[in-house]
């Protein structure tokens, strides 16, 4: 970019005009900002290196047809913002301020990894999101929506869908819910940060999470300056005496369908946790993420309903429509709203208010409800499929835990193992699988029967099938 003449740092005319002779065919009226981001650009990028000296405005402005006024602006313009320095009569140069970076932006959003088969716990079918009924919500929202709700939302969210929630969380899932104590977040996962984060403030700085359990409870606690302690299950829910020797005041928990060993807590578990809770004056944080689909009865109501000044409660659409769209809710104690709400307000302000409205008028509709019905009606179907493919390729395969949810846990006979080289096997084949003991805390002997928590909700009947197909050819072949 530098000329072969005496200064070897003078910028030749001709790169110049290479530079910006695109900008200076814009038309007229955005000749002049054209003309100034390509300037900006070329100093970023490196095209214009530091130190180079610019033609003059005037030598400039006959080479690109342009007048003389908008080189000078440009060249002012970028010399107050750092990108050119200029001294009285020793020209125009590149500034050394700016550092070249090549502009990029990465896609680090979780992608199923390509595998032949990927079970995989935790994803929806992206694909019965109600496209039609969405768009519809969209344009009435858009068109009936008062300007004034589109300016900083109460944190908690808008009072036409908290009213609309309430009413949903209360008929379906059994819950006390106050429209006042509920709070519209952007998933489970602001959810348990803000609970972490008003916690805290109250000098809770340890709290229980079940074991095995998901790994994202403990990491959006750890976020908020809260350290999870892992806590033993049995065939009924949280072991209560190793939770009461804990000497923690708060635990999380997935009652209805636990994560992942599937089971759901029992009545009486129920009763001695809220107990518990009630004795050392604590908190059950009850994550609800797939307690609408219950497929051999009706779901099992929510534990907050039992106690809601020591249950907080969460939930969320991300398994219902999807989780992209950052939208759930968040039942408070009393003790806790305060707090959370302030949290709330200065985290972001509030939920985007456009989202808000849409999905209130979903649900008031009956829109959600019948997307509830078609995930119900699709889920149950592939859990069958697992269940026979399983039956058909894995003779003495058992399915354990309830029948609910988005995954299920199987149990392969002594002869599929070990645990490790199975795994080792399917992975090689091409199928992404996960065992129960990669979501304990503690480590899980090998030496006992192989059990896979299988994800299915994402993949249609066929394609379970298939990939159960390739587990078993796989581990008769591997």
């Amino acid at each position: 970019m530098t000329s072969s003449g005496t200064n070897p740092e003078e910028l030749s005319p001709s790169a110049a005009w290479e530079v910006l002779l695109p900008a200076a065919a814009a038309p007229a009226r955005a000749r002049g900002r054209a003309l100034r981001a390509a300037l900006r650009d070329a100093v970023r990028s490196g095209r214009l290196a530091p130190g180079a000296r610019l033609p003059s405005s005037r030598d400039l402005a006959v080479d690109l047809g342009v007048s003389r006024g908008l080189i000078t602006e440009a060249y002012e313009q970028l010399t107050a913002e750092g990108y050119l320095r200029s001294g009285r009569g020793a020209g125009t140069w590149v500034g050394g301020a700016v550092r070249a970076a090549r502009p990029r932006a990465r896609d680090l959003a979780p992608r199923p990894p390509g595998a032949r088969a990927d079970f995989v716990p935790g994803t929806p079918d992206l694909s019965l999101f109600p496209r039609a009924a969405w768009g519809a919500a969209q344009r009435a929202v858009l068109a009936d929506l008062p300007h004034h709700e589109l300016g900083y939302p109460d944190p908690r969210g808008l009072p036409r869908l908290r009213l609309a929630l309430a009413g949903l969380l209360a008929r379906r899932r059994g819950v006390v819910a106050d429209p006042e104590r509920l709070v519209v977040v952007s998933g489970v996962a602001q959810a348990s940060a803000l609970l972490g984060l008003a916690l805290h403030a109250r000098g809770t700085t340890v709290v229980g999470v079940e074991d095995p359990g998901s790994p994202q409870h403990s990491a959006l606690y750890a976020g908020a300056g809260v350290t999870a302690v892992p806590l033993p299950l049995d065939d009924e829910g949280l072991a209560m005496e190793p939770l009461r020797a804990s000497g923690v005041r708060a635990v999380v928990t997935t009652p209805a369908h636990q994560f992942p060993t599937g089971i759901a807590y029992s009545a009486r578990r129920r009763a001695e946790l809220l107990d518990w809770a009630r004795s050392v004056d604590g908190f059950v944080l009850e994550d609800d993420y797939d307690g609408d689909f219950r497929y051999d009865r009706a779901p099992v109501g929510a534990l907050q309903g039992l106690d809601p000044e020591r249950v907080a409660y969460t939930g969320s659409v991300s398994k219902s429509l999807a989780p992209g769209l950052r939208l759930g809710w968040l039942l408070v104690p009393e003790a806790l709203t305060e707090a959370v709400v302030e949290r709330k307000r200065t985290t972001d302000l509030g939920h985007p208010a456009l989202d808000q409205a849409l999905f209130a008028r979903l649900v008031e509709r009956g829109d959600y409800d019948r997307q509830l019905r078609r995930c119900q009606r699709a889920y149950r179907e592939r859990r069958d499929a697992v269940v026979s493919a399983l039956g058909e390729h894995f003779p003495g395969a058992r399915v354990s835990g309830v029948a609910a949810g988005l995954h299920a846990i199987a149990e392969l006979p002594r002869r599929y193992g070990p645990q490790e080289r199975f795994l080792e096997r399917t992975a090689a084949a091409g199928v992404d699988v996960r065992a129960l003991g990669q979501y304990a805390y503690t480590p899980v002997p090998d030496d006992g029967p192989v059990r896979l928590v299988l994800g299915y909700a994402h993949l249609s009947p066929p394609r379970l099938h298939e990939g159960i197909r390739l587990m078993a050819e796989a581990v008769r072949t591997g």
